[in-house]
């Protein structure tokens, strides 16, 4: 089944089954107003309440994933406000959900 056809709900619980064996990741919660993957309880990962996917990476990988056009800055409450640290893909985006989330969960877990 190819990304496009699936919904980002079942993209979301596809790549919440890879995390399951992690002993250090739990989904559970809310986050920003949705269900949300937690490294040592500090959220990585999560799929908005308007399908996006969000991950949190560092400031500079945020900033050259926004400028090659591959996802925008995380705006939780839709003022304008946005959050440096966290991405968010649209439910069209190409990128593969896996690698980044993966990426999310080291930058988070190796935060201090």
């Amino acid at each position: 089944m190819s990304q496009q056809t699936i919904t980002p709900e079942e993209r979301y619980a596809a790549l919440v089954e890879e995390f399951l064996g992690d002993k250090d990741v739990e989904q559970s919660g809310r986050g920003f107003g949705s269900d949300a993957l937690k490294v040592r309880g500090k959220i990585f990962a999560m799929l908005s309440s308007q399908g996006r996917f969000v991950v949190k990476l560092p400031r500079q990988r945020v900033d050259a994933l926004v400028a090659s056009g591959d996802g925008e800055r995380f705006d939780p409450r839709r003022d304008g406000r946005v959050m440096k640290e966290w991405l968010a893909l649209a439910p069209t985006s190409s990128l593969e959900w896996l690698p980044l989330a993966q990426e999310a969960r080291v930058f988070v877990a190796s935060a201090r």
